[in-house]
């Protein structure tokens, strides 16, 4: 049954005006930090590292979560119209398969985002004159990054269910993103859900910050911890009180 629903709402993302911000968006941060870097060249000497310092520093700390924003809120925009929120309560399918399949889809346009970043990643590269190919750590972190999209997507999720406003829940990613940068310099990222994808991407960072196996753990723990609660809470409320739409 989770198959069926996952098929149904890829149909959502088909043919979807969604895919234009999935590829637009994303070059924003590329043109803004492949600029950031060829204006201070004297300073970032560590050629691939210090171009990825400066595009993740606007996509990590200001794109990546509203783009996630804007794919849960789209998720549930067809439910939060007219009265298709009792089609969705009524549906001969488990609420858990329902919500389940609404986050897989998420997560697969967050993986295709990924893929898209890092092609940006190495064009910018190029076009800056950087020679051969990025480290594969960088990949690494690209990965890290797409895990740690899971406990925002399982957060922007639940917003965009229970506010019916297109816009509002991706505000609140911007601004959780802004706040996560003030809880990383304050070695408090763990504890913040949109901290996780800075820390995951090693966002302007050129070492490592998720070296040590303990940095690592908590890391993947916090990641764990998060989706567990906002799945959590999300079917608890879709069992016990029926979000008005």
């Amino acid at each position: 049954m989770l198959l069926r629903c996952i098929q149904a709402e890829n149909m959502k993302f088909k043919h979807s005006v969604i895919y234009l911000a999935f590829i637009a968006i994303p070059i924003i941060p590329a043109i803004m930090g492949t600029f950031n870097y060829l204006q201070n060249l004297e300073l970032l000497k560590s050629g691939w590292y210090s171009l990825w310092t400066q595009i993740t520093l606007f996509y990590a700390s200001f794109f990546y979560a509203p783009l996630i924003g804007i794919y849960c809120s789209y998720t549930w925009r067809l439910e939060h119209t007219h009265n298709n929120w009792n089609h969705f309560m009524s549906m001969p399918v488990s609420i858990f398969d329902s919500y389940l399949a609404k986050l897989v889809c998420i997560m697969k346009v967050t993986v295709f985002t990924q893929i898209w970043v890092s092609i940006l990643f190495f064009i910018s590269g190029k076009l800056a004159g950087l020679p051969g190919i990025f480290s594969p750590e960088i990949i690494f972190w690209l990965i890290r990054g797409t895990l740690a999209a899971i406990a925002i997507a399982s957060l922007q999720l639940l917003l965009s269910m229970l506010i019916r406003n297109f816009a509002i829940p991706i505000g609140i990613a911007l601004f959780g993103s802004i706040a996560g940068m003030l809880m990383n310099n304050a070695d408090l990222g763990n504890f913040w859900p949109y901290s996780l994808m800075l820390l995951g991407m090693n966002s302007n960072q050129n070492e490592d910050v998720l070296a040590s196996f303990s940095a690592t753990a908590s890391f993947f723990v916090s990641v764990g911890v998060f989706f567990v609660l906002f799945l959590g809470i999300a079917i608890w409320q879709l069992r016990t009180r029926d979000v008005r739409a």
